[in-house]
């Protein structure tokens, strides 16, 4: 949020310090400052804090927590008017959990002119446009004391003429669902069109949208130069569905986002007082009256917490009246037994739910560099490195010797140790061996050998890891073929290998690869794996090393013929192959299979 060193200025007698140094106390005890100009900062307010904070009076009230100046004015801590009853006025809420409160004012007789100096300059300060001087004021309002607002012409609302001249009533807001393919032109002249999801504020006569609940107004109850009466709409919308709809509309406004971060419905009725008196002030008129409609009210709970589990959390030695005090700061009346702090926080603090919350407001406003630096662990003495070693040298021998290490997972279909909570149902154990992890790695292993080993060459494979037995953990060596003279690990819950496992590593490929498919057909007396051999090396014979993987994945017989079908990837290690080239490639190869006497189908 922009907000404007002069601004803030108006809730403070003493002088404030520059707008330098209120940027480095708001960073070390609150919010970063994302840009400065001047004397405007803005403060990079988080969600938990958005619905007090999205305004000059929340972070007034923050400066003087974290800089020790009383405040002489806020306007929430002020006791609210007895609002008159409108008689010209009626509110409906069609669905009380969208809509937790609605209040709308009748102001009649208001003159539409620019905004006097000082307003205009207020809203500049911090980027705002601004409007005129009713729209002006609702955009004072909010942020001043966060609560959105919005003004709506009263006599486009759909009002019989003789009763808006008697006062004997007739204006109506409806706070309902949108229907489906309703449409709604907003004040910027983009045209909608709603669905259900979409809570919109209606004209109870007419039934026309004039606004998008919690996120902009409508033209049709657009104020002009020559409007005279007002409906003045002050609520509070749920969060979620606020959000929801500004996604989906791609409309995100000032009002959007403190809505979406669900401020407490008791601050309606502050920000109507507010902006009442500053539109009589600065354009006449007169409140004919005002309804509250608030089917349910909230209020906060009250949190508690000792001084043991405040110097716990963050490892301090604060005292009672350290803690005491910081709770007074911010405005947190404290009832206190012995060393516990109960506080039932105030409306507009609706972060505070846990102990924790009200730990981290200490934390924080004392400040975090006064916490002792972390104590690291005592160390311990180094682990006998020699068991370590001797796996290094059996790991380096087996490579030596054309084996690939793999590494597979703890879990086993049975063992000796069953898991409470297995992340696999199928694999409920813990293994007590690696022999079938590495018959299930070899069998993949042979699906690739092809791509890395020479013809006919078998991929080798070792594991080194740890086994659970009933005896206790040890760390065993499994590979996938016999191997003599590997050295002993160095310890006594290890023993040495019984098999041995893969072959060097080979580089991958950067860039993608092609795949064909190929199908032919034999004669009856092609059934053995010769024929498929033969047929492998026609294949690779023709493709060269742009192939990189063969597979025959179908095979079957029918009237005394043959049908093979093989898979294959092409890659290269030096470029993005083309489909001109790889269909050439495929051409050849059918050609040759052609040769054999093979049917390409």
């Amino acid at each position: 949020m922009k907000v404007s060193r002069t601004w803030l200025q108006k809730y403070f007698e003493q002088p404030l310090p520059d707008a330098a140094a209120l940027a480095d106390a708001y960073t070390f005890h609150a919010f970063e400052i994302e840009e400065m100009a001047g004397d405007m900062m803005d403060v990079k307010v988080l969600p938990n804090r958005a619905a007090d904070c999205l305004s000059h009076r929340g972070l007034a009230c923050e400066l003087s927590a974290i800089l020790e100046m009383p405040v002489k004015i806020d306007p929430l801590r002020e006791p609210l008017p007895e609002f008159p009853k409108s008689n010209m006025l009626e509110v409906a809420i069609e669905d009380p959990k969208k809509c937790l409160r609605y209040m709308g004012a009748v102001v009649r007789g208001v003159k539409v002119t620019p905004s006097p100096a000082w307003l205009h300059e207020a809203l500049e300060s911090v980027g705002q446009r601004s409007i005129n001087n009713i729209v002006d004021a609702t955009n004072y309002v909010m942020l001043n004391v966060g609560q959105p607002l919005h003004a709506f012409d009263l006599n486009k609302c759909g009002l019989d003429a003789e009763q808006t001249q008697t006062g004997r009533g007739g204006a109506s807001i409806v706070v309902r669902q949108a229907h489906e393919g309703e449409k709604m032109t907003t004040l910027d002249n983009r045209e909608l069109e709603l669905d259900p999801s979409i809570m919109v504020i209606a004209d109870g006569h007419s039934g026309a949208s004039l606004g998008i609940a919690g996120i902009k107004g409508g033209k049709a109850a657009e104020l002009t130069d020559e409007t005279t009466d007002l409906i003045i709409e002050a609520a509070n919308f749920d969060g979620a569905a606020v959000r929801r709809a500004a996604q989906k509309l791609k409309l995100f406004t000032d009002a959007s986002l403190r809505f979406q971060n669900r401020p407490s419905p008791e601050l309606v009725a502050y920000g109507m007082r507010d902006v009442l008196a500053l539109i009589v002030e600065i354009a006449g008129g007169e409140v004919e009256g005002v309804v509250d409609e608030y089917p349910t009210h909230l209020t906060n709970e009250p949190v508690s917490v000792t001084l043991a589990q405040v110097n716990g959390v963050l490892g301090s030695h604060y005292t009672h009246d350290e803690v005491a005090g910081v709770f007074m700061r911010l405005g947190l009346d404290a009832q206190t037994s012995g060393d516990t702090f109960t506080i039932t926080p105030p409306f507009e603090r609706t972060d505070i739910l846990l102990k924790e919350d009200l730990i981290e407001e200490v934390g924080r406003i004392l400040g975090y560099d006064r916490l002792a630096p972390m104590e690291l662990p005592a160390a311990h003495t180094a682990p006998d490195q020699a068991k370590y070693h001797g796996i290094e040298k059996i790991k380096d021998q087996l490579v030596e010797q054309g084996f690939t290490e793999v590494s597979t997972q703890s879990f086993a279909k049975r063992g000796d140790v069953y898991l409470a909570n297995p992340l696999d149902k199928t694999k409920p154990a813990l293994r007590s061996t690696l022999a079938e992890n590495m018959k299930e790695a070899l069998a993949q292993a042979k699906q690739y050998a092809l791509r890395v080993l020479a013809p006919g060459q078998k991929p080798k494979l070792f594991e080194i890891g740890t086994i659970f037995t009933k005896d206790g953990e040890r760390m065993v060596v499994e590979t996938s073929e016999p191997v003599a003279d590997l050295p002993q690990m160095k310890d006594d819950n290890a023993y040495g290998p019984k098999h041995v496992s893969l072959g060097a590593y080979h580089q991958f490929s950067a860039y993608p690869f092609m795949t064909r498919d190929i199908a032919l057909w034999l004669d009856a007396d092609s059934r053995g794996l010769d024929a498929e051999e033969t047929l492998k090396q026609t294949i690779r014979g023709q493709a060269g090393d742009l192939l990189v993987r063969l597979d025959l994945f179908d095979r079957f017989e029918k009237d005394g013929r043959v049908s093979y079908a093989f898979r294959l990837v092409f890659e290269s290690m030096e470029r993005t192959l083309t489909d001109e080239e790889v269909n050439a490639i495929m051409e050849k190869i059918s050609d040759a299979l052609r040769e054999k006497g093979c049917e390409v189908r």
